[in-house]
């Protein structure tokens, strides 16, 4: 028997992504002393937690379909699973955001580990988005996929203004 999700689950996966990587930038703002490399990391940090809002947004608009159960789970053990899984890619909260983004003090390297961050996310979801069928949402994970590509254009378009 294979895993199967639908969209609704995976929209939570993408939240909980985000508020991980609102935490992360916290924390590592918490580190740094060069102000303007702070303030990026706080921005990245506000950043995604507008990104949770949207995909929440998004979320609640899914129809019935692609929230449909995809398994009989009254222990809510399902939940559980994504919630591990989120916990576990991208943005780690186990982790010290130095393993992420090394001893950084220079917002051009902050942004290439951010956009290295979002490439992650992408690799991510693409792998998850494979085991949605279509008739529970499947092209709706695009949307995120979209998002994640979306912020790398920015976090370039940021890193060339620097240069």
């Amino acid at each position: 028997m294979s895993i199967v999700f639908n969209a609704w689950e995976i929209f939570e996966v993408a939240e909980e992504i985000e508020r991980n990587g609102a935490k992360f930038y916290r924390k590592a703002a918490e580190s740094i002393k060069n102000p303007d490399t702070r303030s990026r990391l706080l921005e990245l940090a506000e950043w995604e937690a507008r990104h949770e809002v949207s995909f929440a947004d998004i979320k609640n608009g899914l129809s019935e379909q692609e929230r449909q159960d995809t398994v009989w789970d009254p222990e809510n053990k399902d939940a559980l699973y994504l919630q591990a899984m989120a916990d576990g890619h991208v943005f780690d909260l186990k982790t010290d955001p130095y393993e992420k983004l090394g001893d950084k003090e220079n917002p051009e390297d902050i942004l290439k580990a951010a956009i290295a961050l979002e490439k992650e996310a992408i690799a991510y979801f693409l792998g998850l988005k494979a085991l949605v069928p279509a008739r529970m949402g499947k092209e709706k994970v695009d949307t995120i996929i979209r998002e994640e590509m979306g912020h790398i254009g920015i976090l370039n378009q940021e890193l060339t203004a620097l240069k």
